[in-house]
């Protein structure tokens, strides 16, 4: 490959290989060696020897880490090599990292596991073999000083890839004895046992990012910037009414336009326009005459979205319930009830670069490159778009320009693949205009939600109902998931269980429902997912029955949750570094929150003032976290400051609405982003506890919301229960 990226991948034929022991469970780590065919003994070792699937080791002790999983600014490249690293002993100096490709793992039977990067589960559900993957390297290259010395492999020490034996004060390095070990037999995975993270010299410690210099030099290759030989570039565009088809267009209308090749019908709601440049394929694409068939869709509206879910909310029939005692009842026979209905919007993805894809397709083989979330589920929609073999497929992952769950989705690779199959031998680039990436997103769904509570005399939480009526991500891409047509992922964070997602409070009666109400708008995952409704919901709610029983919210709080320590620590720490309960300057107000999502807890405070003339101005957020392991401190923060960005965006701003069956807010100007002056002082607090891998990377977004809310509730006594705050009147 040419300049697709800043890393490359080799390519290895089926023959390219030796596996050397079998996979672990669950993990798919299976460790062995290889000499990239037709490649002569002199260029390999200059290359570097392979001494396991993981690991690549040149002459000059440079350990190539090999990454399967996608990077987009969250740092998971960066947080794997130090696993990787840490298990191997070598310099974190000489990292280098090197990104697999899709058909390598398939080819050597999926040695670096499953490739999709979505759920924060980058570095929390591959931990383990990836670290198995360094530990064995290491073994295997002291192993070969240790016959190289002809001594017992015991008697060696290894220490930043040099490896001493300390009774005939001999050293050797990683690079001088590489290739005898990559003709080594590899240990069995299961044996290994990894360091203990008290041990740690690499991972657990601030570390600097090993993908930033490009991106701040502009050599950064994305995929919108892509160049290949006599490349081809497309243009797009779907019915704008979700649902709408084709009727007709006429390509002579534009055929004399400048740098004009080909109108294509890509599917039958969707064409495209193939020019010599985007720019001029973007223009014709404009001046092209079609006929749409809008359908019944055309008549949907956000009025006719919203009714539907209001009635939803008091529906007899649920897709999903938890239950615990008899909480209406509780509520009939409370002293007093506090009753609230809230609501959020469908939000679009909205990444900075827009959605592409470049396809060429030749006799024998399909390639793709492309920002991708899941390299394995693009290789599969090439085959299937191209009818070609798999191991005739090979999919070039860029580093995306923000992912945000978007870029999961295959339906740029089956577009990308219809337009090439038009120009075989010859690459073909398509991108998406920002129009079209706002018009045809998979948009965070949209939903309603009901509580009602119930108090006793003492102003105790005798009982509570949640519902939530909104759209099933399920029942648009994964109906299997609804099982007797229940769908308990729209509960996600109201969980009994925990592990994952668990509600932090015991209430005594508790029932929370979720009644379904799809739409014709298409929906997916957006970052954080249901949590972040979810999170606005119960912890907005949770303050109104706070005041309504004259309680502190910190305090109500902290009552329902002497079960759940991990929730408590996590609300602790934010409250304690937020000074929770301290003098704030006029007009200044705090509000807090706390949520559990992808295997992590997370609290937060907020202070915020609103004017006279109804402004709201956040000036400072604290976010405290426990994702167990906390891998690179450095890197959390991070996250959590953009989360922070992200979730008051969606918070002040977001909202895509529905008119006539289309979405409305199709740029910048009308789908507005937090600007930089709006950003609030960011403080992390890592609470960690060091017995569980959670995930970072979406967590806290699902207390931003909430705790910025609640601080608008405590500065001007009533609450916000509809998002985005723009649209509410707050004096």
């Amino acid at each position: 490959m040419t300049k697709t990226m800043s890393i490359s991948a080799p390519q290895l034929s089926r023959r390219a290989f030796v596996v050397g022991s079998a996979a672990v469970a669950g993990g798919g780590l299976a460790l062995g060696f290889n000499l990239p065919f037709g490649m002569d003994e002199a260029a390999a070792q200059a290359a570097g020897a392979e001494v396991n699937a993981w690991v690549v080791i040149k002459p000059d002790d440079t350990c190539v880490i090999r990454i399967a999983r996608t990077e987009m600014g969250q740092g998971t490249r960066t947080g794997l090599a130090m696993l990787v690293a840490e298990e191997l002993e070598c310099s974190w100096k000489k990292i280098a990292a090197e990104q697999v490709t899709a058909h390598t793992n398939l080819a050597r039977k999926r040695v670096w596991g499953e490739m999709g990067t979505g759920g924060s589960r980058g570095i929390r559900t591959s931990h383990d073999y990836v670290r198995r993957g360094g530990a064995a390297a290491r073994m295997m290259l002291m192993q070969a000083a240790a016959d190289q010395w002809k001594v017992p492999v015991g008697e060696l020490t290894v220490s930043e890839g040099i490896i001493t034996h300390a009774s005939s004060k001999r050293t050797i390095s990683y690079g001088k004895v590489a290739a005898a070990a990559a003709k080594l037999t590899a240990p069995d995975p299961k044996s290994i046992t990894l360091k203990d993270a008290k041990d740690w010299k690499i991972a657990g410690k601030p570390t600097k990012r090993i993908d930033t210099a490009d991106k701040l030099n502009g050599s950064k290759v994305f995929g919108v910037d892509l160049k290949l030989p006599n490349m081809l570039c497309a243009a797009i565009k779907e019915c704008p009414v979700f649902g709408g088809k084709l009727k007709s267009f006429d390509e002579a209308a534009i055929a004399k336009m400048p740098g004009f090749r080909k109108v294509v019908k890509v599917s039958d709601n969707t064409v495209a326009v193939v020019a010599d440049k985007w720019w001029n394929a973007k223009t014709a694409l404009e001046a092209l005459p079609i006929v749409w068939d809008e359908g019944e869709n055309a008549k949907q509206s956000s009025a006719t979205i919203a009714a539907r879910l209001k009635e939803g909310l008091t529906a007899t029939q649920t897709n999903g319930a938890r239950q615990n005692g008899d909480a209406m009842k509780a509520i009939a026979e409370a002293t007093r009830k506090v009753e609230a209905v809230y609501s959020t919007p469908f939000l679009a993805h909205a990444t900075m670069e827009p959605m592409n894809c470049t396809v060429k397709l030749t006799a024998d083989k399909a390639e793709v490159w492309l920002p991708t979330q899941n390299a394995e589920g693009a290789l599969a929609a090439l085959a299937e778009a191209t009818g070609m073999p798999l191991e005739k497929c090979e999919v070039y992952m860029t580093d995306p320009g923000g992912g945000f769950g978007r870029r999961g989705r295959q339906d740029v690779v089956y577009q990308a693949a219809a337009i090439a199959k038009q120009f075989p031998g010859t690459a073909v680039k398509m991108i998406w205009s920002r129009e079209e990436d706002q018009a045809h997103c998979f948009y965070r769904p949209i939903s309603m939600f009901k509580g009602t509570a119930g108090l006793d005399a003492d102003g105790n939480l005798v009982g509570m109902h949640m519902r939530v009526s909104g759209q099933s991500i399920n029942a648009f891409l994964a109906p299997s998931a609804i099982v007797d047509g229940k769908d308990m992922r729209q509960l996600q964070g109201y969980y009994e269980q925990p592990g994952d997602a668990q509600m932090g409070y015991t209430v005594p009666n508790l029932l929370i429902d979720y009644v379904m109400r799809n739409t014709h708008v298409p929906v997916g995952t957006w970052r954080g997912v249901n949590t972040n409704q979810n999170g606005v919901y119960l912890e907005c709610f949770m303050d109104e029955v706070a005041k309504a029983a004259g309680k502190d919210p910190l305090a109500f709080r902290r009552a329902l949750m002497s079960k759940h320590p991990k929730h408590l620590a996590v609300l602790n720490a934010a409250a304690e570094k937020g000074d929770w309960g301290k003098p704030l300057p006029a007009g200044v107000h705090r509000g807090i929150a706390q949520f559990m999502g992808y295997g992590s807890y997370s609290a937060a405070t907020a202070e915020v003032s609103v004017s006279a003339k109804g402004e709201v101005k956040v000036h400072r957020m604290v976010l405290a976290l426990n994702c167990g392991h906390a891998l690179n401190p450095d890197q959390i923060a991070a996250q959590v400051e953009g989360s922070v960005a992200y979730g008051l965006t969606a918070t002040l701003y977001g909202e895509s609405t529905v008119d006539k069956g289309r979405i409305q807010e199709l740029n910048f100007d009308s789908y507005e982003i937090l600007r930089l002056a709006e950003m609030p002082k960011v403080e992390t607090v890592i609470v960690s506890t060091g017995d569980f891998w959670g995930g970072v990377g979406e967590p806290t977004i699902c207390v931003v919301a909430p705790a910025m809310m609640n601080a608008i509730y405590a500065a001007t006594g009533k609450p916000v229960r509809n998002l985005p705050i723009k649209n509410e009147k707050l004096v």
